[in-house]
This record gives structure tokens, sequence and C-alpha cells, in this order.
């Protein structure tokens, strides 16, 4: 089992997590894809075997453990619609928060003891000031960010009682397509900005609605830092790896330090494709202005850098495998409406 090197990664057919199997996969592991397919798909399992289940489940979650060897998860398993998590809050807190402790309780049986989690910006609430560090105070205003804020304070603990190392990874807003063009993002429904001005372009939505026009800011809409998926799946494979090493336990940032509007995006979008028709209305309560990283300390202790996180380069790699993979068209006359703030996987106007 020390020799191991197979890596279990729930939610592995998901967006960011069917990215970070391949790189996973490149790097020399062979990722095990724990998903229930809910929101996952089974075409994105591509690097190593699927085990379809739910994180409820402790017992295929243990022997899933021991039958692969495990000895390091990856988890990015969660819900995480804000606005859905607004109007269904258990539902958050069972499948993100119960959940988890359901894999640290096979973890310890199965004697895994590294994980790295897939945490947001989301647990920070309203940024106190910009760029946003790890020392800023964690208070999230939605239970999506509760929830992922809850499970950073369950790691800490667990560590303290059973000697688990952990890394959580803040994302900020994740963005593009595999480079290679093999995955890229589809969900359902979809909420992220980048697809859906893409698939305005494309004609196969109706027109993008902008929350938000006045604020202060160069041209009046939200500014958001965006990291290429790829980009944050090479930040996956250095945590692990640093935890392999020995590493301490810690939470980082995983950003750009660069921020984008709202209709920067949007031009950006038009530059690869059709006009992108754009419905002005009302800023969302509790969305910031600005929300960018500063992601200095996950340069300094996992050596990385975002080296495909330009906006245009994010924006041509999903128009690539948008262009591929043929979106179906939303329901006729629907209308775009971006999640409220602050999370890594959840627009700017507003994870």
């Amino acid at each position: 089992m020390a020799h191991s090197k197979a890596v279990l990664v729930t939610g592995g057919a998901g967006y960011i997590g069917s990215h970070t199997c391949k790189a996973l996969a490149r790097a020399g592991f062979t990722p095990v894809t724990y998903d229930n397919l809910v929101h996952g798909h089974s075409w994105a399992v591509r690097w190593g075997p699927l085990v379809r289940g739910d994180l409820a489940n402790q017992a295929l979650l243990t022997d899933t453990l021991l039958r692969y060897s495990i000895t390091a998860v990856i988890h990015f398993a969660a819900f995480a619609y804000v606005g859905e998590s607004m109007s269904a809050p258990g539902k958050y807190f069972t499948n993100n928060v119960s959940n988890t402790l359901t894999l640290l309780e096979a973890m310890q049986h199965a004697q895994v003891d590294k994980i790295v989690f897939s945490s947001t910006c989301a647990t920070y609430g309203m940024p106190d000031k910009v760029p946003i560090d790890e020392n800023q105070v964690q208070k999230p205003i939605n239970p999506y960010g509760e929830s992922k804020f809850f499970v950073e304070r369950m790691l800490q603990w667990w560590g303290k009682a059973h000697g688990l190392r952990w890394t959580a990874l803040r994302y900020f807003n994740a963005a593009g397509a595999d480079r290679d063009g093999d995955i890229g993002e589809d969900h359902e429904p979809e909420t992220h900005l980048i697809p859906i001005a893409i698939q305005t372009a494309m004609g196969l939505r109706g027109p993008l609605e902008i929350f938000g026009c006045d604020y202060p800011t160069d041209d009046g809409t939200a500014v958001r830092d965006y990291v290429h998926v790829n980009d944050l799946a090479t930040a996956h494979v250095a945590a692990l790896k640093r935890l392999q090493r020995g590493g301490d336990s810690l939470a980082l940032n995983l950003g750009t330090g660069t921020g984008h509007s709202v209709r920067e995006v949007v031009s950006m979008v038009e530059v690869f494709g059709g006009r992108v028709p754009v419905r002005m209305a009302a800023p969302r309560p509790g969305d910031p202005p600005i929300l960018v990283a500063a992601a200095n300390r996950a340069r300094d202790v996992l050596d990385w850098e975002p080296r495909h996180s330009r906006l245009d380069e994010i924006v041509s790699s999903a128009w690539r495998w948008h262009a591929q993979h043929n979106k179906r068209p939303a329901r006729a006359g629907s209308i775009v409406h971006e999640p409220v703030g602050m999370f890594p996987i959840a627009l700017p106007v507003a994870p």
C-alpha cells in the first residue's frame, strides 16, 4: 500500500475533477474516480477506473479505498449552486458536510491520512479588502460557502485528533477547457459566465443578463479573477505531492491576481465568435464589485504558476470545446441568470 500511486478522486467525473484526473495520470498517478454521476459525466472518466457511488455510502467508500490501495484523496464531490443553497440549505449541509464526514471516517478506517480539498473563496463572504489573501476572516454569506467552511474546520480538527494532513484549495473562478480538447465544461444547469456567453454567441440560448452596470469599476460591471481549469488541475497535483513529501496542513488561494469585468469577458467571447446579446438588470444584493485573489502563498508553497490563465487563452479553449461538442439549446426565450457573488465556480454577476 505504501508504494501505491492510486488516488481517490471524489467527483472525478465533474468539471475540475476530470481535468485533475488527467493531470494526475500525466504525473504518474492512477486516479480512481468516485462519483454518483448526478452532475458528473461517465464520458469524462478516461484516465482511470470509475466507481459509481454516493458519498453517504461509507461501506462502499471504505471498500474502494482498500481495494485500490488508495494512499490519498482529492475531494471535489459537492453541490455548488449558490442560489439553490439559499433555498435548500439542508441539501447542501447533508451532501457537502455530513457526507464529507462519512468520507473522513472511511479514510480513517482504511488508514488513508492525506486529503486535498476543493474549497472556495465563498468562505470569505464579503471581503474586507481586495486582493483577498488567506489571512482574511472567513464569513460566508450563503449555505454553499458555509458548508465549505465547515469542512475546512472539520479537516483541522480531524488533523489534531487523527493525524490527517490536508490542503484546502480556495478557488476563485474556474474557467476554460482542456487544451487538448478531451474534456470541458458541461453543467446542467449552466451557471458560469464564459460558457453561457459562448452559447449565447452561438445562438443556443437567449440574451445574457448582466446584473449591475454601476459598480465602482472601470466599466461599471463586476470584476472577477478567472483561472484556467488546467492550472487548477496542476495545483491539485502539486498539493498532493507536497503532502506526500511530508508538507504541513494549510489553506491556499488559487487565483491569478488579475481581474476581468463582465464586459471584458463578453468582448473577448465576441472576438472568437458572434455577437453576444445582453440585457442589463439591477445588481444582486451582496454582490461585491471586485473579487481578486492574492495567490502568492500558492506560488511560494507549491511552486505553482497559472500558466494558461490569460483571458484570451481561457476563452479560446472554451470556445473550441463548445464548438466541437455542439451544446444543446436552452429553452426558447430563456434568460441567463448568473449566480451571486464570490464563488470560484459561480461567476461574476456574480463561487
